[in-house]
């Protein structure tokens, strides 16, 4: 993640400005197991779980998009899937979900939401078909779009980039501006 963020420091964004200032305002990696966030910031100091590798792997760290995903909860964006229009675009099979982890498949209001932008079913925030399932075989998310591929960790997608330019108001400002966080989304998002 370091890397990646000095890669790019040099392109004036939302998401570079409010990381720095998440920095400042005592964000915390703690080691304390599992790869989770809280999403947007709650009073304190905000937790980012981002677990080191071990003996069994790479764990949260093996590719950047794992740490991403987990700061872009953190700046407070929710799954994709966590949608309140979710349902017109996948189904979501509880049933097949580990019971512990089926929060994460829970709809969002629309006040917690920042979806001006289509559906992404290619967002680093989107799970694959069978995150957290309880069997081999047995899915969790199925897309309703014939031939979709779910959720990535490899980078942000243009659609990710532009839900947290617009939640941190910099495509509320002129045109060019709006055109210049369109231009960075399209050159830096999958």
């Amino acid at each position: 993640m370091v890397f990646h963020s000095r890669k790019h420091k040099h392109n004036p964004n939302a998401v570079h400005t409010h990381l720095q200032e998440a920095q400042s305002h005592d964000t915390r990696n703690d080691k304390i197991g599992t790869c989770w966030s809280y999403v947007g910031k709650f009073g304190g100091a905000q937790i980012v779980s981002l677990q080191a590798p071990d003996a069994r792997g790479p764990n949260c760290l093996g590719k950047e998009g794992r740490a991403i995903h987990e700061l872009l909860h953190a700046l407070g964006i929710f799954h994709e899937q966590s949608r309140a229009d979710r349902d017109r675009f996948v189904d979501v099979h509880m049933e097949n979900v580990i019971p512990e982890f089926r929060n994460n498949f829970d709809k969002q209001s629309l006040e917690n939401t920042t979806y001006k932008f289509e559906y992404d079913y290619d967002s680093i925030m989107h799970y694959g078909k069978s995150f957290f399932s309880s069997g081999k075989g047995r899915p969790t998310i199925t897309p309703k779009t014939k031939g979709a591929k779910l959720g990535q960790r490899e980078a942000m997608s243009k659609t990710d980039c532009l839900k947290v330019n617009d939640l941190y108001g910099c495509l509320d400002k002129s045109v060019a501006a709006r055109r210049k966080y369109y231009a960075l989304c399209d050159m830096m998002g999958l």
